[in-house]
């Protein structure tokens, strides 16, 4: 079964799929830009760098990117401390949970993009377009459970690789492009 639009055309998947990488990457991008200031003058980056020798800015950035997406920060093997959870958007030192919204942002423009480059104004349509999202997104998201991982002895850190895959790799695009594609839709001449 192959799955087509109302007009019997299928869905762009591979420009979908390409859409999705660019939103991932211009996300992480501005949480960068904004973020990795305070990240380098942060204690723990000062520490990993006294231990490690090399900063882990990017790594640190890409939690808070994950973060953004509701997915925590696990680091295992702590000594005398043991498995601690984390989150850096929020609370009282946490960046402003305003970051939360550049995800979602960027996912529901990307599915408006595909479906008005596709010139789709059925609603339906709009759904399964801006859907197409998902296999890119989900990719870098995966990815990024390698290249954001900081291991310092025994402890390691790095994004909760259940909840990466799940809700920043599927849930977000799903939800969010299918979103911005109904818009689209919608909102179509």
């Amino acid at each position: 079964m192959s799955i087509t639009t109302s007009s019997g055309d299928r869905p762009p998947l591979v420009l979908g799929a390409v859409v999705g990488v660019g939103a991932w990457i211009i996300g992480y991008a501005l949480l960068f830009l904004v973020v990795s200031p305070d990240i380098q003058d942060s204690f723990i980056q000062q520490f990993i760098e006294a231990v490690e020798g090399e900063p882990a800015t990017y790594q640190m950035v890409g939690w808070v990117f994950y973060n953004a997406h509701f997915v925590d920060t696990v680091i295992v093997n702590v000594p005398v401390l043991g498995d601690q959870t984390a989150n850096a958007i929020g609370g009282e030192d946490g960046f402003s949970q305003l970051l939360s919204l550049v995800p979602v942002g960027l996912l529901v423009a990307a599915g408006l993009g595909l479906v008005r480059s596709q010139a789709v104004s059925d609603v339906r349509d709009g759904l399964l377009v801006g859907a197409t999202v998902l296999p890119g997104y989900l990719l870098l998201s995966a990815l990024g459970l390698v290249l954001f991982e900081v291991a310092i002895g025994s402890a390691t850190g790095r994004p909760a690789q259940v909840e990466a895959i799940v809700l920043a790799g599927i849930v977000y695009p799903l939800v969010f492009g299918s979103l911005g594609g109904a818009l689209g839709a919608v909102t179509a001449e």
